[in-house]
């Protein structure tokens, strides 16, 4: 296990759109990059990256590839759990921590999902900020747990897995930018995407 305390390598993080520079830039400048590099990359000042990073690769074409969407899942809830407990630093295991991705895949990801960052920075701003921090903090947390329980279960199904993830992606941002009442749609979202899920599994998928 590895613990990270840093200001990270760019500077402070405030939007979805200085994520996916950064992992540009990572990809960019690495043949090879460890989660552990990431973690260094974004700095520990806010949980957000750690929430949005995992989850929005699992929205590439990564996350089609049978494992992925549990391991990433299993990597937020490490983060989550984390964030529950309020602590200034980030551990991780060592096997997730030396997990690897190809600097140019890291880059090609990055890219292909850099329309949604874009839109999401546009649409979404500063509204009942007072959601966004104290036991909310921790609630949010809570419930990505919840939905990255979820995850492994609905990955049986095709592309299921990302309706939490993508739920997931919105906690995230609605942290970053401050934003309550994109955390309260969020959460309406990720509970949605699991009742639903389950529903299809307890169906047989029908």
């Amino acid at each position: 296990m590895s613990v990270h305390q840093s200001q990270g390598e760019f500077g402070h993080i405030q939007s979805v759109a200085d994520i996916l520079e950064c992992l540009h830039q990572i990809g960019e400048e690495h043949g090879c990059v460890s989660v552990g590099d990431m973690a260094d990359a974004f700095g520990t000042r806010t949980y957000a990256p750690f929430l949005i990073v995992p989850a929005l690769l699992e929205l590439t074409p990564l996350g089609a590839v049978p494992g992925v969407p549990t391991l990433l899942a299993v990597t937020v809830a490490i983060f989550a759990f984390q964030m529950l407990l309020g602590q200034d630093h980030i551990w991780i295991p060592d096997i997730i921590e030396n997990q690897r991705i190809a600097g140019d895949k890291l880059k090609k990801a990055s890219e292909k999902v850099e329309g949604i960052g874009e839109f999401m920075d546009r649409l979404f701003h500063k509204r009942l900020k007072g959601l966004t921090s104290g036991i909310f903090i921790k609630l949010a947390a809570v419930v990505v747990i919840a939905l990255c329980f979820a995850v492994p279960p609905l990955e049986f199904l095709p592309f299921a897995s990302a309706g939490p993830m993508l739920a997931i992606v919105f906690i995230g941002l609605a942290l970053l930018v401050r934003d309550g009442v994109l955390l309260l749609l969020s959460v309406s979202m990720g509970l949605a995407a699991i009742a639903w899920g389950l529903s299809q599994l307890l169906g047989g998928g029908g």
